[in-house]
């Protein structure tokens, strides 16, 4: 069980984000979400998720990537969650504070985004190529990270539904892009929110063990065994 689970703030880019933060003891690196658009910390996925890889002994940190001002806004105009630019900033911005944090300072980092989260995600692995060893997009929309694929090094896992045919088409695409280590891997019978039985078992089964493979230690990571 996690050795401190706690609400946060983080200023990020001009703005003060709230998220849901948890450091388990001997923590084996710290894995910052992206939520996508219309959603939340509190997805009830992305918690799901993340109680998951906290029982593996990775902390996360749930970042809520607009203001609630701004999701206000978004609710009715929708103008937020496709503005990647902004998205990508402040998950970078928070990946720096995860520096900067007493008890997260010296762990590695991974982005985990979902939807148009990924986007985000990938963009601040390209960012941050030092700081961010791993990325996990589940059903997301790397396509959206645009020219930044092409710098990203982290190795990428990009969990896709086989039933979300659109997006596992953007998904094969966005990863003939990537010049790094990359999976496209499908969840079979899945759609996009992978609400099928066993779905999200194996989107946590296969995030956890792609994580425990590239993080430092890990039998990918540089040095590992």
């Amino acid at each position: 069980m996690p050795s401190d689970r706690r609400t946060v703030q983080l200023d990020a880019e001009g703005a003060s984000l709230t998220g849901d933060l948890a450091v388990p003891a001997a923590a084996q690196g710290m894995v910052l979400f992206a939520h996508g658009s219309g959603s939340s910390r509190h997805s009830p996925r992305n918690q799901q998720v993340a109680r998951a890889l906290e029982t593996a002994g990775f902390g996360t940190l749930l970042l809520d990537l607009l203001t609630e001002d701004e999701e206000r806004v978004d609710e009715r105009t929708r103008e937020h969650r496709f503005d990647i630019p902004l998205l990508a900033a402040r998950l970078t911005a928070a990946a720096d504070r995860l520096g900067e944090g007493e008890d997260t300072a010296q762990l590695p980092v991974a982005t985990f985004g979902a939807s148009t989260g990924a986007a985000a995600a990938l963009i601040t692995a390209a960012d941050r190529p030092d700081r961010v060893r791993a990325v996990v997009s589940r059903g997301g929309r790397p396509d959206l990270a645009g020219a930044a694929l092409s710098r990203v090094r982290a190795p990428t896992l990009l969990l896709v539904g086989e039933a979300d045919e659109q997006v596992l088409g953007l998904n094969r695409d966005a990863a003939a892009q990537l010049p790094g280590e990359h999976e496209v891997s499908v969840v079979p019978g899945a759609t996009h929110l992978f609400p099928e039985a066993g779905a999200l078992d194996q989107v946590v089964q296969r995030s956890i063990s792609w994580l425990r493979r590239w993080l430092p230690g890990g039998v990918g990571a540089p040095g590992g065994g």
